[in-house]
């Protein structure tokens, strides 16, 4: 696959989106290992064919930055920052889990690293993120609210109606688009008439941009710009990123609804390999340089497991806390 020519994009920039996209890879494999081999029971939704278009965007953002994303968020969520040990310990149901083994896939959170909201309500991000960038823009903060969704949730009322309000209100928000083709398991032509979701920004004067999220490039370079405005109080995008998943929407879904000649068609763009390919060519790195990062990841991961593993269950009694606030009444 050939990679855009991008102002400013650098053999260093794509590094850094292969080294996010591959703890992404890896993370996914182990977490499909687990899972498999029954060393772990937890509903899993797998980012496999996505990692670039998360990574992409991950290098353009800060720490400070705020996260809404979706159950099928683990690799937004890891672009973004979130600590291995608290993810698998999460998705494990124990205590020491970002949401101390109460929310699983449905709920990461991680204030943190700006991971704010993970909600399993399909479009119901989009209002939640509008929310709290109206909070940075009262503020001042600098602050960018990034909200991740699939093509599915375009054609939810919550869409249009935090996009008529973010523009209304030049709100420093990102909404990110994640079209891969299928919502669940229905294509997108059928569900959806508007030949690509980011056509709809038009009809709410709104910046509409629609990319390869496969090519780092391209990706990055759109991810930057959309950034950039927000950052500047020039207002929110939308900004459209064609991909494709590799696995079923759950783990465990066949995926028998995908026509074989589209996914191998998919399968044969393969963004890791043409990414690691345009690593070396452009001699950012070595075949020796890329095993050691991917050694370095893996230990990781292998350290987040083995935490997980030793970690207690939740306190019987947690069931009942982080329900109401301080005070209030039940």
């Amino acid at each position: 696959m050939p990679m855009t020519k991008s102002d400013g994009f650098s053999p260093r920039i794509l590094l850094d989106i292969y080294r996010k996209a591959l703890l992404i890879q890896l993370f996914d494999e182990r977490m499909r290992a687990l899972i498999s081999t029954g060393r772990m029971a937890a509903v899993y939704y797998s980012p496999r064919g996505q990692e670039i278009l998360a990574a992409a965007m991950g290098v353009n953002l800060e720490t400070t930055d705020y996260l809404v994303t979706t159950y099928r968020g683990v690799h937004d969520q890891l672009a973004k920052g979130m600590p291995l040990r608290q993810m698998v310990a999460e998705y494990s149901g124990k205590a020491t889990g970002a949401c101390k083994g109460k929310g699983g896939a449905m709920h990461i959170t991680y204030p943190k690293a700006g991971i704010m909201v993970t909600t399993g309500v399909v479009g119901s991000g989009l209002p939640i993120a509008n929310g709290l960038a109206l909070a940075s823009q009262l503020k001042g903060d600098g602050r960018v609210t990034l909200c991740n969704f699939g093509d599915g949730a375009s054609n939810i009322g919550a869409f249009h109606e935090a996009l008529n309000m973010a523009s209304l209100w030049k709100l420093p928000v990102i909404f990110l688009c994640q079209n891969n083709h299928f919502a669940e398991c229905t294509r997108y032509e059928d569900g959806t008439t508007v030949a690509h979701i980011a056509d709809r920004a038009a009809s709410y004067g709104m910046r509409g941009v629609t990319v390869d999220g496969n090519d780092p490039a391209a990706m990055w370079q759109a991810s930057r710009e959309a950034v950039e405005r927000a950052r500047s109080g020039d207002g929110p995008t939308l900004l459209e990123a064609l991909t494709f998943r590799f696995m079923g929407h759950y783990f465990g879904d066949p995926g028998a609804y995908i026509p074989k000649d589209e996914y191998a068609a998919a399968l044969a763009r393969d963004p890791m390999p043409a990414t690691k390919a345009a690593l070396l060519q452009a001699k950012a790195a070595s075949e020796a340089d890329l095993e050691t990062i991917a050694r370095d990841i893996n230990a990781q991961i292998d350290d987040a497991v083995k935490f997980a593993a030793e970690s207690s269950a939740p306190d019987p009694d947690e069931i009942n806390k982080d329900i109401y606030a301080p005070g209030a009444p039940a």
